[in-house]
């Protein structure tokens, strides 16, 4: 039987707005007086992305952990070793009374071997009775959809990268 004091959530798929649909969450949390917490596993503070500026206008605790998009990445061992220490920050929030915990990205550490889904998923299990949890990012394991009660696949029919449109402050930055 599923938990109904909290949810966990996933967002995945190959489409735009897994992230924006967290982020909507966080500010519904926020709205109702929900202690918030952002965990950003690959994403870099390089760039001030809009949901950062709100967040930390409305004073949620956010933690951008990663050194940037993989495919740019000059040392992978680097960019792993701060994933891993990222999902150490993350499995200490949900040990703690956090209302709502986001892990950004989070399904890239498990699709690339940082981290073991299984433990993610046991980790996931054994959160804080009121925390609720959504999970974003592409492919996620099979192991963190079984413990999910939403799993939302985002499917691209088509993006503007693809055509070379840069992103845009307000959009997607």
């Amino acid at each position: 039987m599923q938990r109904v004091d909290s949810r966990v959530i996933i967002n995945t798929g190959d489409g735009k707005g897994k992230s924006s649909a967290a982020f909507g969450v966080m500010a519904r949390a926020w709205a109702r007086g929900w202690q918030v917490v952002v965990i950003q596993f690959i994403k870099s503070g390089k760039y001030k992305t809009g949901e950062r500026k709100l967040a930390d206008h409305l004073g949620i605790e956010w933690h951008t952990m990663g050194d940037g998009f993989t495919w740019e990445s000059k040392d992978m061992d680097k960019t792993k070793e701060l994933a891993v220490k990222a999902w150490e920050t993350a499995a200490e929030k949900l040990a703690l009374d956090y209302n709502l915990v986001i892990l950004d990205e989070l399904t890239y550490l498990c699709k690339f071997d940082w981290v073991d889904a299984n433990e993610v998923a046991d980790t996931l299990k054994k959160r804080s009775k009121k925390t609720n949890v959504i999970v974003t990012g592409r492919n996620a394991p099979q192991p963190l959809i079984n413990i999910a009660d939403t799993v939302t696949e985002m499917k691209k029919i088509k993006h503007g990268f693809d055509q070379g449109i840069p992103a845009m402050k307000g959009i997607e930055l």
